[in-house]
């Protein structure tokens, strides 16, 4: 949900650096967690599959103020847990800018937001919520995912400032407020998704849901 849709150019050099680096710093840490553990065929299916269908999705324009789109993050914070997750996501930024969907010096901002809607709802799903039924805990987690993107996509924009604008700071964060507000009111029906797909996999699938046993997540 959350996704910085700006073209190359709109943020300084400096900033694409430094948004680049530090997901690469968190891309780093993924891949070690990653290695310390098991993957099963079934693991690296789902995770293909997860790939997949978030792309397409991502592409999927919903004719809502101006045009938004699910991404599905959350739900693979859910199946893929935060490591695996996140080089989803990453792979995910590529394809789609690579298409012109988002500019590449991008790619690094867009990477860290999403990945804090896969670690956000993997955390909610699996410890903040774990009393409440596997509908509601689907879709509060994919909620809470989102809020967070959001917060951050508009956090990382207020920081970077829009080059050629005159508008930085409060100014700029007053202007901008009315995408993620927009944003979270389409949430809302990706978190209803999320929590019936979570629901249909605990009745068919439940060894799906079971990511907080494998070692290492």
């Amino acid at each position: 949900m959350a996704h910085i849709h700006l073209p190359d150019g709109v943020f300084s050099l400096q900033w694409v650096i430094i948004w680049w680096a530090l997901a690469l710093m968190v891309l780093a840490i993924a891949l070690l967690v990653a290695r310390r553990q098991t993957f099963t065929t079934q693991r690296l299916t789902a995770a293909a599959l997860l790939a997949a269908v978030s792309f397409a999705i991502f592409q999927v324009n919903i004719p809502f103020a101006g045009g938004v789109h699910m991404n599905l993050t959350p739900l693979i914070g859910i199946l893929a847990g935060p490591a695996i997750g996140s080089l989803i996501v990453l792979i995910v930024n590529i394809l789609s800018a690579a298409i012109g969907h988002g500019g590449w010096g991008l790619i690094g901002a867009n990477t860290l937001v999403n990945v804090s809607e896969v670690v956000s709802a993997y955390y909610l799903f699996y410890y903040a919520t774990r009393r409440f039924e596997l509908f509601t805990r689907g879709a509060v987690a994919a909620f809470g995912g989102l809020l967070v993107g959001n917060l951050l996509s508009v956090l990382i924009i207020v920081i970077s400032g829009i080059q050629g604008s005159a508008l930085s700071g409060s100014a700029l964060l007053v202007y901008i407020l009315q995408v993620p507000l927009l944003n979270l009111i389409v949430a809302v029906g990706e978190a209803i998704v999320t929590g019936f797909v979570v629901e249909y996999l605990g009745r068919v699938r439940p060894d799906m849901l079971a990511l907080r046993n494998v070692a290492g997540d």
